[in-house]
This record gives C-alpha cells, structure tokens and sequence, in this order.
C-alpha cells in the first residue's frame, strides 16, 4: 500500500461510501470543532458529542437529527484541555495530534455489538484490505467497585474473527469510555494493529508503543454518568465507532508514522519554505538533536488545530476554550521560532496549506481563510510583544535571586509569568536551565491547583446547591414515551392573549431517586415540581430568550400552580413551580387553564424583535456593502453572533468583531434601529422548509447551529412569502432575516425607543452589545435629558468657583455611573469636558493666588527666622497639599535661610487632613541631629491622632486624618518638642 494508492482523500471517501452505500447509513456532516449548545465540552473532542441529545434521550423530535438510526461521518475533533488532552505529547512522538478526523459509524437504537464488531471487521479487512493477522482486539473486563460486568457478549462475537490470544481484557481506563464528567458512557471494544506483524503482540497492545497502534473503537453507550458519579441505564442502548483517520491512513500509506502521510507533508514542505530550515527527517528523542523535527510536528498539528477552531468561532482568548487556544499557539511559536530560527510572522502563513489541503472535505475553511489568517496574525505579533515582556520579567527575577544567592526560580514568579504572560512551564524551566537554575514545579502546580480549585468552588456557588433538579435525561423522556405521553404541542406559545385549556399529562418531582422521578399528584408540601402538559402556550427558555412566566388554574376547583419557570426535553415542555394554597392539589389527568404573564412577555418580545434589527444594523455599520458579499472571505468570521441573551430588563448580543466600536459606530447603529421602529415595520413569522428558506440571499443564522425542517423564519418588514419566491434579490439585503423560534413584536413601532447602553470585549474578537427598549429605554432617555441639563446649566457659568467645582465633581460621578444610551453618554462627556476647562481656569488661577500667597507667608517666616537666628523653624503656612507648591516653598525657605531646618504643616484643600513637610539642613544631618523622616513619625504617634508617613533623612512628607485647629495646634507643638529635645 502506499499513499498513491490510498491517498487521505479515498480513506474518507471509501469509509464513508462504505456505511452509506453498503450498510445504508446517512451521512451526517461534522458539526463544528466549537460545540454548539453544550457548556460541559471545550471542544468537540469525539465524534458522537454532537449525538450527545440523542443519547441522552433530549432531541427536539422537530430537528432532523431526531429521525436518525445509523449514521456514518467524519468529525473534526479537537483534544487540547479538559478530560481528554494530548497537547503535552504532540510532537514527542508520531501518533498524537491536538487536532484530528475520527471516521464514525453511529446506531441510535438500531443494532449493536454484534452488527458493529461485525461491520468494523469487514470494513478493515475487505474495504481497506488490511491484513487480519495483524489485528487484535481489546474488550472491558468488568469493574467490580462499580458494579460492573465483563463484557462477555463483546468476547464471544471476536471469538469468530480472532483467537482467545488476539481478544485482551482491559479495564476501566482502556475500555469503558467517557465523554466527559458527565454524560452518555459504557464499555468499548477497540480494535488495535501491529505494524510490524508476524509475531505475537498481545503484551504491547495499550502499552503505548508506536508499532501496536489503536485504530478503531466501538463504544456500546449503555449508561450516563449522573452528576453524582452514579452510571444509570439509558432505555435506548446505542453504538458509537471512532476510527482515527490519521493512524488509517500512515497504515494504508505503509508508513510508520501519521506525520509521514500526505496529510502532513505539505504541511512540512510549507514550513521548510517559510523558516528556511532542513527537511524533515521523522526524528525521535535523542537522534532529534536540537528538536527540529519535534518542532516540524508541533507546528504542522497547531495549524491545523487553530485553522480549524477559528474557522468554527473559536478565537484565542485568555479563558476557556480560547485561553487553551492561545497556549497552543504560543508553543507552536515558541518551537518555530526556537528550534527552526523561523521568522516573525512565520505562523500565519502556513493557514493557505492547511485551507488547500481539507476545504474538499470541510468548505467552511475557504470562505473563512482571510479571516483566520488576521486572526492569528495578530495573535502571533501579541505574544511576541508578550515575550518581550516575560524575559524582561524573568531576568528581574533572576537578579533578584543572584542578589539573594538563591538558585531556585520561586513558584510564584513562575505562576505570573503562566498565568499573566503566556509562558509555559517548559519555557521557564529552559530560560532557568541555560542559567545553572532550577524551578519550583512543585510549588507551581501546587498554586496551579488552587487556581483551579477555586475556580470549582466558583463554578459551585453560581450552581445554588441543594435545590431540586427537575431537568430531564433519557430516563426520565423514555418513561414518558413508554407511558404512551406524546410530546408537549406548543405551537400556542406564539399567540398572545389566550387562555387555553389543557390536560396534565405528567407530575415531575425531580431526579436523583430510585424510580424516574413522577408522581401521580402533588401539593404545595412537594414544593417545586414540573407539570407536563399536552399542550401548552407558555413559551420555554430557548435560543437565548428567557421563559414565560403566569399560573395554571385547575378547572375542577380553582387550584393555582405558580409557573416561574418552562424548559423543554426531547418535546416535552416542563412548567416548573409549585401549588399555592394548603389545600390546593394537583392530579394527573386535570383540567387547567393557562394563563401566561403576557405583561411580562411584552417586555420580552420587543427586545427579541430589536436584538434582530441590532444584529441587521451592525452588519450595515461594520460591513457596508460587504455585508451583501457572501463570496468575501475578509467578512467571513466577522460581524456573525456568537451569542444572545433576551429577558424582560435587557437583550444582550455578542458578535465577533476585532475591535472597540467608535463612538460614531454606536450612534449609527442605534440611529438604524430607532429608524427602524419608526418606520412602524411590520415583523412576519412563517415555517417554510428548510432547503427554502436557506437560499435567501440576506438570511442570518447562527453558525453550527441545527435548525428544524420546516424553519421558523422571521423578517422584519418583509413578507416571507416574497423572501422564498425570489430569494436571490439584493433588495432583501435591506431588511432583517433570520431563523428564529422566538416570541416577537407584530410591529416595530411597539418597542418604542431602543437604546445601547453598553459596548464591551468579553473575548479576543467577540464584542457584546447590552441595549433596552420601551418603558426602560425611556427612562435612560430622561436620566440622560436631565444629566444633560444639569451640564447645559453649568456651562452658563464662565467663571468658575467653588459651587461649579463642586457640581462638576457631582456631575463626573452621575455620568459615569449613569445607565443611559452611549450616544447620550457621548453627549454627556464632552460637555463635562467643557465644564472641566472652565474649572481648571479657575483651579489655575486660585493655585496661583495660593501659591502667591503662600510664598508670601514662606518669605516672611524665613526672614524673621533669619533675623532671629533660629536654626529650627516650626510654622503653618496654608497651600493645601500640593507637591509642587511644597517644594516651591522649601525653595524660598533656603533661599532666605539655608542654614535652618523647618517642619512646614498645612491643612489640605478639602480641609480634613494635615500635611506635614519637614526638611533638614545640612548642618543638622551631621551627627543625626535632626531626621525628617523620624520628625514625621515622632508627630504621628506623639498626636495619636494616626496617620501615616514616609521619606528621607534631609526630607519627608506624612499626613495626619484630622482637619481640626486643634489637631494643628497638636502638631505645631509636638514637630517643635522633638527639634527641642534632638538639639538641646
């Protein structure tokens, strides 16, 4: 075999033709490296993560993804944080990737071990032509502290393909799979291969050895691990196959190594061309010298991982997922620049390889080349900055160790310089080592640890423990579809005004028990539980919009159910709250009416409707005509959401954009969506099929994201109609259309006003806008009018004085503190500019007159201290507190009479505190006559009257926290009983 033969290309190909054509499975697209809806993962590290609500029993049935039984793909996987990391490794050897393709096969609730074993089988030995003498196959050996079994069915169906000595059991770590902390799990049959062959090689099967090679796992999801750590059966077994693409392709292509497959060569061939370096040469360990060909590896594996993360929204950052991309990204830099001398800017250049190399495979890399490339351009130029920066720091460090005769890099230098500036451990270790220093590890992942621990302890209070937990896995969904409960009809949630009645089909009181959780009635002893009705109009939390709130009244007798709260799981809508009233319950099969708080939903809905027009208006201000370019790869990436948040206070919309909008940016915008209420637009709403809806030309949706067929679409001014019989027309590019589910306006003129009131970077590249509309977009349009009278007031005034300084300090406080509009706040702050130019016109010309006034007083107390031969001077002279004014006065002070010393007290501007300033004349610092500094301290703890203070021996300044007479009188007295009793 070799790679002409079986080019990556035909492995993806034939696998998947394989399943599809052969086995008739579906093939399913990848979903996005970046996981769409699942806060429990970073990345998608495994090909089922996006099938997770299938296993879990959660499905919308109104997704397409709900119909599946068997599936076949090709899933871009990303292993870099979290549970499942092999960043450390990449490069160390030639089979670890951060990045790589798992080749999938997928039974939601058809077949199972005995149909995957067999296929699997088949597809290596037939489709691919692998010889069977080189394969062995592992199988789970049981866990008795967790209850569990030997897969003994798994053992007997390998029995028919291999011999008992081929077929090894394993334990938990090799062979029971987990997705995460949480989540759909069970026993795995994997499937290994010897490169070498013609030996026995059972004992090196898992022993992490490069020659016996895993290459495909079946897992048999059977369990889901609960938050507690609990494994409870789901009422659906399933298979979940992963095949590394990469390992299949260095073993059709007769190579050792995944790095030498044509996935990666002209990815190397590109960075011997950039850097100027050798060629690779497939070095390991000590015959690597210098680790040029580690660093071949680690560069060709980073791009690939962060063309494809940005590519899927995900952008360098310093938390989260991004944070984990920046630190690959810096080490890929790290090794390029170091080991292969390669030039700044070199990383970027490699993203074109990587784009010529997948878009067949993945198209979603060329629309967005430009942009990733930028992105990590700028990123690259960052830590260089950055790098600069640690080394200054680190050499502090060093000097100060030197200074000390330390020889050990202290943990919490070694800390910052992770945490603040990107540098990892190894990075400082190396910088340590070329120095005949060595680093405290231990005391670095000692402070590591308790970044993470309270990190946890954060992630634990946010959760409010001890609280009922009413969601819904597939526990409790397979027990409402056993019962014969159809899921939840809730197309009413889009009308308004209506009091519908319905039937309680189910009574939750929350998981965790011995049995699924339901109940055939409750009371208001159950306190919150969930009613599933079959029908509902209560809209449930989804896709960024908050829940509807009201009651459910009992027909038969009046009984109310509070509903503060409506999730949604596999179609079945939860009402969750409780029963009022002590002798109030509630049955399965009553009677309700339902009535939803559509007060509340009113301040809802505008600011739904005004979250699309924002989402429309930014693209106009940002992009302009580019906007309406689909084939501009500059504006793929940017301008797209990443995130929405809509309740009855506020909507809340995050966007990538690479920078601060200016100030004319956010007046435009909020201009484009108040025109757009005033226009009294009409908003439509219409389910049109998927594959119709998709080819309107100005259509947003969110990237990733899998929406039903039929869609919902909403447009704002445009009937939907119109939109799907000529979806190509420019004109569309005017209006705003997106998929939504969401409750809206029927007009825009019903939100009234819309404002932005905040404008902040949650992410590199991703801005969030936080805007209001109706009754509270109105009350910041009268904060802002009244703040602005108030400056408009104070602008009257053309010379200042102490009413207008005391306005303006009130006024700066109100305006930074205010919630109004940007665009008035804008307003607000060039006015208090101008304000603070008549202020300082008057804070000049009165510290002139003090500093006038107060050298005045200086000339006089030297001159009669001159005539009176005083050596020692101890006077108030009133100038506030201000530094430059102090040393003026010390100036004229020795200009009159240089040989004495003084100790100068003056209240400060404010009136409540005193400034003291001693100065020592030469004379008197011989022999430690008199000390400034210990003047200072002598005064502060004579007065007890506390304060603070600091300096020389020839000059000090300290302050004490009183303003009163007799606080000065104090001072006086005590500044002039320490130069009594040092000099007589």
């Amino acid at each position: 075999m070799s790679s002409t033969e079986w080019p990556a290309a035909r492995i993806r190909s034939a696998f998947i033709g394989f399943f599809k054509d052969k086995k008739d499975h579906v093939f399913w697209p990848s979903s996005p490296v970046v996981p769409v809806n699942d806060p429990t993962l970073l990345f998608a590290n495994a090909g089922m993560n996006q099938f997770k609500p299938l296993f879990l029993g959660t499905c919308d049935p109104s997704l397409e993804m709900a119909k599946l039984k068997m599936v076949v793909n090709s899933q871009k996987c990303i292993r870099a944080g979290g549970k499942h990391n092999d960043l450390e490794d990449v490069g160390k050897d030639v089979y670890h990737h951060t990045f790589f393709e798992m080749l999938g096969n997928w039974s939601f609730g058809s077949y199972f071990k005995e149909e995957a074993i067999s296929m699997a089988w088949e597809c290596l030995t037939v489709e691919f032509g692998i010889d069977p003498a080189r394969l062995y196959a592992t199988y789970f050996e049981g866990d008795d502290s967790q209850g569990l079994a030997p897969d003994v069915e798994a053992r007997n169906i390998w029995l028919r393909y291999l011999p008992s000595e081929r077929i090894i059991g394993c334990g938990c770590k090799d062979n029971f799979w987990e997705m995460g902390a949480t989540g759909p799990c069970g026993p795995c049959t994997e499937i290994h291969y010897d490169r070498i062959g013609g030996r026995d090689a059972a004992l090196l099967v898992n022993a992490d050895r490069p020659d016996v090679i895993e290459i495909w796992n079946n897992v048999f999801i059977q369990f889901n691990r609960e938050a507690d750590g609990s494994l409870k059966e789901l009422p659906s077994k399933h298979v979940d196959t992963g095949m590394g693409f990469e390992r299949l392709a260095s073993i059709l292509q007769g190579k050792d190594s995944n790095y030498d497959t044509d996935i990666f060569m002209p990815i190397f061939a590109a960075i011997q061309s950039i850097c100027g370096c050798r060629a690779y040469s497939g070095l390991l360990g000590a015959e690597d010298v210098g680790l040029v060909d580690m660093a071949y590896r680690v560069l060709a594996d980073h791009i690939r991982t962060l063309t494809f993360a940005i590519t899927d929204g995900a952008v360098p950052s310093s938390d989260g997922r991004g944070y984990v991309l920046r630190r690959i990204l810096r080490r890929a830099i790290r090794y390029g620049q170091e080991m292969l001398g390669a030039p700044s800017g070199f990383f970027a250049k490699l993203v074109p390889t990587v784009v010529q190399n997948f878009s067949d495979a993945f198209p979603e890399l060329l629309t967005r080349k430009d942009y990733v490339t930028m992105v990590i351009a700028e990123e690259e130029a960052s830590f260089n900055r950055t790098l600069d920066d640690g080394v200054k720091h680190f050499k502090k460090v060093v000097a100060t160790m030197q200074a000390s005769g330390s020889t050990v890099v202290p943990a919490k230098d070694t800390h910052i310089l992770f945490t603040s500036m990107g540098f990892p451990l190894d990075l400082t270790e190396l910088m340590a080592a070329e120095r005949g220093l060595t680093v405290d590890t231990e005391g670095f992942k000692a402070l590591m640890e308790n970044d993470r621990n309270i990190s946890k302890a954060d992630t634990q209070a946010k959760k409010g423990g001890g609280s009922k937990d009413l969601t819904m896995a597939a526990e409790q969904t397979s027990h409402l579809q056993v019962a014969g409960v159809s899921p939840t009809e809730s197309d009413l949630k889009y009308q308004w005004n209506n009091v519908p009645t319905a039937t309680i089909k189910a009574l939750y009181v929350g998981r965790g028990g011995s049995t699924a959780g339901f109940v055939d009635s409750v009371t208001a002893e159950d306190g919150v539980v969930g009613v599933v009705l079959d029908l509902t109009s209560f809209y449930y939390e989804s896709g960024g919009q908050t829940f509807d709130t009201g009651f459910l009244a009992k027909l038969a007798d009046g009984s109310k159910f509070v509903v503060t709260n409506a999730q949604t799981y596999a179609g079945y809508v939860v009402h969750v709250g409780a029963v009022e009233g002590a002798d109030a319950d509630l049955k399965v099969g009553d009677q309700v009416e339902l009535h939803v708080d559509y007060d509340r939903r009113g301040f809802v809905a505008p600011n739904h409707t005004m979250t699309h027009v924002l989402n429309f208006a930014l693209r106009q201000v940002l992009l302009g005509a580019k906007a309406a370019d689909a084939s501009n790869s500059m504006t793929q990436g940017l301008c797209e959401q990443k995130g929405s948040l809509v309740d009855l206070e506020k909507l809340r919309f995050d966007f990538s954009w690479t920078s601060a909008l200016t100030s004319e940016q956010l007046m435009k915008v909020e201009s484009i969506v108040n025109e757009q209420i005033k226009k009294s637009l009409p908003v439509y709403s219409q389910n049109v099929p998927f594959a119709d809806a998709a080819q309107i030309c100005s259509l947003r949706k969110v990237f990733g994201e899998r929406y039903p067929d039929p869609v919902r679409v909403v447009s704002v001014g445009k009937d939907i109609t119109d939109l799907v019989t000529n979806p190509d027309n420019s004109e569309w590019y005017s209006y705003s259309v997106e998929f939504c589910g969401g409750t809206h306006l029927t007009n825009t003129q019903q939100a009234e006003d819309f404002v932005i009131v905040e404008e902040s970077g949650i992410a590199k590249g991703i801005r969030r806008i936080t805007g209001m509309t109706r009754s509270r977009a109105a009350a910041a349009r009268k904060e802002a009018a009244a703040l602005i009278k108030r400056l408009d007031d104070a602008l009257l005034v053309t010379v200042g004085g102490p009413e207008l300084i005391a306005e303006f300090k009130l006024l700066k406080v109100e305006v930074d503190q205010a919630f109004v509009s940007l665009v008035d706040k804008d307003v607000m702050r060039s006015k208090l500019a101008q304000v603070y130019e008549v202020v300082k016109t008057f804070l000049k010309s009165a510290e002139a007159a003090k500093l006038a006034a107060a050298t005045t007083s200086a000339e006089e107390v030297a001159k009669i201290a001159l005539e009176k031969q005083q050596s020692v001077v101890v006077a108030q002279i009133e100038f506030g507190a201000d530094g430059k004014v102090v040393r003026k006065i010390h100036d004229k002070l020795k200009s009159i009479h240089s040989e004495a010393s003084y100790f100068i007290a003056s209240f400060d501007d404010e009136g409540e505190k005193i400034g003291m300033f001693p100065i020592v004349a030469a004379k008197h610092l011989e022999g430690n006559l008199l000390n400034a500094k210990e003047w200072v301290e002598y005064c502060i703890t004579s007065t007890a009257l506390g304060g603070k203070g600091g300096g020389k021996a020839d000059q000090a300044l300290g302050t004490i926290p009183s303003g009163s007479p007799a606080a000065m009188e104090a001072v006086l007295v005590h500044a002039q009983a320490y130069a009594d009793a040092r000099l007589h």
